[in-house]
């Protein structure tokens, strides 16, 4: 499964798919691939802006520009992987608890046919869908969570699950495997003085952006590599970025990440083992120039590059 060949259909042309892949469609098709991109388009945990249910269709777009050959890895990922566009879970916009139900049905299913599960939401509480078929399939896991924000927060409004609770929620049911939980990019306004004590409460490593900005990328390297063996999750919330490099998003933060910082330690993950991967919180609808969806589609082809 190799993408569209730019050099015959120009890549402004031909069916949007994730970087112009084949259509997974049969048993057969995930059995041959190794990843299988899924979109989830739902953006009903959303409490402020909403708009990440356009994500993956945007994304899908955007990655007509995407390319197959990392340098700095010297990969090229459709070479090294057979990838294929898995479509989109079937949501239910009214209804979470129906649409985080069919999101862990398809995750479980690219599981059972060994497809790493590259994910394009979709509104943070999501992940509570997809880490949930992962810890059905691998037991306890570690977890990297990049973001602006814990996401480990009380219900609101007599919601228990919205989009700042799935860490939280992973404490509450034992997702997480103990000294594996890694939080990059964490910063404030805060709501309380409670936020950070929660997850540290939780036992939870964080690294700060004020950290990373005032002393570089060493210490969330060394916290990415102490993670150590055993299956991991890279749950990547855009908003951990600065809005200079990712305005699109429901809840942007200044004084996040550069995109390239993000790289970098997408990079550091080389000898970890990964075994599924979310990007979520791009709101099209807020985007400028599609500048989230475009460092969505780079941080997707590095993070397969890593696998």
């Amino acid at each position: 499964m190799i993408p569209l060949n730019g050099r015959v259909f120009p890549r402004f042309s031909g069916i949007k798919t994730f970087f112009r892949l084949p259509i997974l469609s049969t048993d057969k098709d995930f059995e041959e691939a190794n990843i299988a991109i899924l979109g989830i388009p739902f953006d009903g945990g959303t409490s402020y802006r909403p708009g990440a249910r356009f994500a993956p269709e945007h994304v899908r777009s955007m990655s007509s520009l995407g390319r197959g050959y990392n340098p700095v890895q010297a990969i090229n990922i459709f070479k090294k992987h057979i990838v294929g566009d898995a479509g989109d879970v079937q949501v239910f916009p009214q209804d979470i608890a129906r649409t985080h139900e069919s999101i862990q049905q398809r995750v479980a299913y690219l599981l059972q046919k060994k497809c790493f599960p590259m994910i394009v939401g979709g509104d943070h509480s999501t992940s509570i869908g997809s880490i949930q078929a992962i810890v059905d399939h691998y037991g306890p896991i570690g977890i990297i969570h990049f973001d602006a924000h814990t996401d480990a927060y009380p219900a609101a409004w007599d919601c228990d699950i919205h989009h700042g609770t799935f860490m939280r929620l992973g404490h509450e049911r034992g997702w997480f495997q103990k000294d594996r939980v890694l939080q990059i990019g964490l910063r404030g306004p805060c709501s309380s003085e409670d936020d950070l004590d929660t997850v540290r409460s939780f036992g939870y490593k964080m690294v700060t952006s004020d950290e990373i900005q005032l002393s570089g990328l060493d210490a969330a390297k060394s916290a990415i590599r102490a993670l150590g063996k055993g299956p991991v999750y890279l749950s990547f919330d855009v908003d951990c970025l600065d809005p200079a490099f990712a305005p699109g998003t429901g809840t942007p933060v200044p004084g996040g990440l550069s995109s390239f910082q993000a790289m970098q330690l997408i990079r550091a993950m080389n000898d970890l083992e990964l075994v599924g991967a979310d990007l979520v919180e791009i709101s099209p609808p807020y985007d400028s120039n599609d500048l989230t969806s475009l460092v969505a589609v780079t941080l997707m082809a590095e993070i397969m590059a890593t696998l």
